[in-house]
């Protein structure tokens, strides 16, 4: 088999994978189904985007995939990459967002995706990132042990020592890249982050892809069974909206792929789908010492090894 990149494999496959993902989504919800939203972008490509919302147990959620083109890129996307300048890119991926209506069900986020940039008489730039993270409103350490553990099985295989050092290396990166710089302060409790996987070729990078996708669903839908049916009040719902802000913030202020998105003229009813439906800002809000509010930003908004302490 060739290992030359092939736009196409990856394209089909995202497609796919967003068919099993929002099958299994809906029925964990109880058969609210997604809203198709078929587009096409002027300046070359489109996307299908599946939007879920007012569930019985997701407020909002968003499944979508892009595979947009163009001739040049933004210089902000280029600045850091002067081999990109004068090539033609293309850049697919799979991008999900589930916000859950009750407060003891964390937001999880999975994004996987692919760029290629040519230029005529020159090898292809590529490169495949993604992985997933995990924001609960109200810590548990079972759910949070199990979701790192999840993560570490989608590395078995990968890298010299069958996957704990690469394991280590994207736990570390997505706790470096999920963190709100403004405050200090962490998104959630991680998982796993890559970006500019290229080096063990496309056959190889490809199979990796795919195996941090296929582990998104096994990690976070059997916390969303074993949390969907807690009781909770306005207490719960009020800090889950103040948490919520800040993830409005991360996406606005320094996600990649939303400014990415936003500034080669992509569409922006599909990029900004990620954000939740209610939110809120409280001026300088603290929890209250010894509540289960404040337990989170103190025992789970910081750096922690969760499989060495287990």
């Amino acid at each position: 088999m060739s290992d030359l990149p092939d736009a196409e494999r990856v394209r089909r496959y995202l497609l796919e994978l967003q068919d099993r993902i929002c099958t299994e989504l809906s029925a964990a919800d109880g058969g609210c189904g997604f809203r198709e939203d078929v587009w096409s972008r002027p300046g070359g490509g489109g996307g299908r985007s599946r939007v879920i919302e007012d569930g019985a147990v997701f407020e909002k959620g968003g499944v979508n995939v892009s595979d947009v083109r163009g001739d040049g890129l933004p210089a902000t996307a280029s600045a850091n990459r002067p081999e990109l300048a004068g090539r033609g890119y293309r850049a697919m991926g799979l991008s999900l967002v589930m916000h859950p209506r009750n407060p003891y069900v964390p937001t999880s986020h999975m994004n996987v995706r692919f760029f290629i940039a040519e230029k005529p008489g020159e090898a292809p730039v590529w490169w495949f990132g993604g992985g997933f993270d995990l924001t609960p409103y109200y810590g548990n350490e079972a759910d949070v042990r199990h979701w790192h553990r999840n993560a570490r099985a989608a590395c078995d295989g990968f890298g010299a020592d069958g996957g704990d050092a690469l394991h280590a290396r994207y736990k570390a990166w997505c706790d470096r890249y999920f963190f709100l710089k403004h405050r200090d302060e962490p998104r959630g409790v991680g998982g796993l982050f890559f970006d500019d996987l290229s080096e063990w070729g496309f056959e190889r990078c490809f199979a990796f892809l795919r195996r941090v996708a296929e582990h998104f669903l096994p990690g976070y839908l059997p916390i969303v069974a074993r949390r969907k049916t807690m009781p909770y009040g306005e207490r719960e719902r009020a800090f889950q909206k103040i948490r919520r802000g800040r993830y409005v913030e991360f996406n606005l202020v320094w996600d990649r792929g939303t400014l990415f998105g936003l500034q080669s003229g992509g569409r922006a009813e599909s990029i900004l789908m990620s954000l939740p439906p209610e939110v809120s800002w409280r001026y300088d809000w603290r929890p209250e010492p010894g509540t289960p509010e404040a337990e989170l930003l103190e025992h789970y908004l910081v750096p922690r090894d969760w499989l060495a302490e287990s």
